[in-house]
């Protein structure tokens, strides 16, 4: 049921989840056998199994929540062939016809999306939209000048924007018609209960705590109220769940976050509008209407998952990024999202090793729904032994040293400063220090222990080591979050898993 309820000002809620259409998906009870296992239920996992049961293939999804209530349900709504990486970035590190393939394949994705919501009358406030890039000032005048350049190089149909064209200031600047924005939690909700069948099972509430996969024949998911018995295996997870340190050690890790309004006076603009302004800092705006109610967003403010003291302060930025611009009225929704940015500018999407029978999607960036969806197709044609430019473009088991070098030697060299000061060089707290809705990392008879101190006046304690590969959890003070700043697990106040690569949460503790 729809709860077409606006955000209350007392927690951090996407928009998409304000006119969220529900799911309510059995949790699975018991062990079951199916062909294909797909760990998440999020557009890459639903996706995937929409594909896969066209093709005659008995699909079970695990979802450790509800369909659509993770990445998907907090991304940015948007569908375009544009790449978060930029066009330059990718012509540079590869050539003009990889960036024309990895083109051709986001727009495949997007028409799958349109299909779909046309297909299944899925009423997911699906829109047709032009997609802007511009320089609101001289400093990132050539970056602009340098994207439109490689984006006509590689067959896209870039035009130049017109005087007056953006309701913001502009240097220079590019379009791109004929992309899309939607909500995506409601399309993912709604595909998902168009395709749940005796042939395409859906969990939800169903937490995989460990995989099998050593058997070339039948691989074992595990949850805590039975196991899926499957010959493929699907990490639908947007970063695979457990060790993968082949992938793990090539993904940068990242937060950022939206802010929705409303507006006092003054038009809605439409449109997808990237701009780069001081310090090469981009923010993306949009509008989005459901029902008749309009509304502002933007998104930005960028940083790595577990590094920032202070990430009320991502949420203020781009508050006055709006006001600056426009005539608010009022806030309606903050919230956050993770993304995952690959070592050589394209995301994982295939075996998890030369023949192998399980299959991961990582490495979106900011564009998951869209790779989220190319993944789906990707992975479709895999099993089926339909080799082509895409399986072979984006294999999760290339390897590209001298493209993903710099990248590769920045985070792992970030990772273990974190970890180094985490350890040796901790800062003691005390926990009657800690301030209401907060929490903080103190030290408790040797142990290191994530208190958090509710406003009741209780406190939750959890070993503050987070369970993937031992690094210290950090506190996220707009999200309510423990973040784990290496592989980006994350943690709820109790200590369970949120996201990430970790399966199991963080130990409880007692603490005075």
């Amino acid at each position: 049921m729809e709860t077409g309820k606006l955000f209350n000002g007392t927690g951090m809620e996407s928009i998409w989840k304000s006119y969220s259409s529900g799911s309510g998906f059995p949790a699975l009870d018991g062990d079951t056998t199916t062909d294909v296992a797909i760990i998440g239920g999020g557009i890459t996992g639903i996706t995937t199994a929409l594909l896969l049961k066209e093709a005659g293939y008995n699909v079970v999804v695990a979802e450790s929540y509800s369909v659509g209530g993770g990445s998907t349900g907090s991304s940015t709504g948007n569908l375009y062939i544009a790449v978060e990486e930029g066009f330059d970035t990718i012509k540079s590190k590869y050539n003009a016809d990889t960036l024309n393939t990895v083109l051709s394949a986001r727009r495949d994705a997007m028409e799958l999306v349109a299909q779909n919501v046309s297909q299944f009358g899925l009423d997911c406030d699906f829109r047709r939209q032009t997609w802007y890039l511009y320089a609101a000032n001289e400093e990132n005048i050539d970056k602009v000048k340098g994207e439109f350049k490689a984006a006509l190089q590689a067959g896209a149909p870039a035009e130049e924007v017109l005087p007056g064209e953006l309701p913001f200031p502009v240097v220079t600047g590019f379009r791109i018609g004929g992309q899309a924005n939607f909500n995506p939690l409601r399309y993912v909700q709604q595909l998902a209960q168009a395709i749940h069948d005796e042939k395409c099972r859906i969990y939800e509430q169903t937490a995989v705590i460990a995989v099998d996969d050593e058997d070339e024949k039948i691989k074992k998911v595990r949850t805590h109220k039975g196991t899926i018995h499957a010959r493929y295996v699907v990490h639908a997870t947007h970063t695979p769940k457990g060790v993968f340190l082949d992938f793990h050690s090539l993904l940068g890790t990242y937060r950022e976050y939206g802010v929705a309004v409303k507006l006092a006076s003054g038009s809605y603009p439409e449109g997808i509008m990237w701009g780069y302004y001081e310090r090469n800092e981009r923010y993306s705006a949009r509008s989005y209407e459901h029902n008749g109610e309009k509304y502002l967003m933007v998104i930005g403010q960028t940083h790595e998952v577990g590094q920032k003291e202070d990430n009320n302060e991502n949420i203020a930025h781009l508050e006055k990024f709006l006001r600056e611009h426009f005539d608010v009225e009022a806030v309606t929704n903050t919230w956050g999202g993770q993304n995952y940015k690959p070592a050589d500018g394209l995301p994982y999407i295939g075996r998890k090793r030369k023949g192998s029978d399980v299959f991961v999607a990582t490495g979106f960036s900011t564009d998951g729904l869209t790779y989220g969806t190319l993944s789906a197709i990707i992975i479709r044609d895999l099993i089926t032994g339909n080799e082509n430019d895409y399986t072979r473009l984006f294999d999760a088991t290339r390897h590209n040293p001298l493209k993903a070098a710099g990248k590769f030697i920045k985070e792992n060299a970030i990772n273990a400063a974190v970890t180094f000061k985490d350890y040796v060089l901790f800062k003691d707290a005390e926990i009657a220090d800690i301030p209401t809705g907060e929490g903080r990392v103190v030290e408790v008879d040797g142990k290191k222990v994530a208190v958090y101190n509710e406003a009741s006046g209780n406190v939750k304690a959890c070993s503050a080591v987070c369970t993937h590969m031992g690094c210290l959890v950090h506190w996220n003070s707009a999200e309510k979050t423990w973040d784990c700043p290496c592989h980006a697990s994350r943690f709820s106040t109790d200590g369970d898993v949120i996201e990430g690569p970790a399966f199991t949460p963080l130990e409880k503790l007692q603490v005075r």
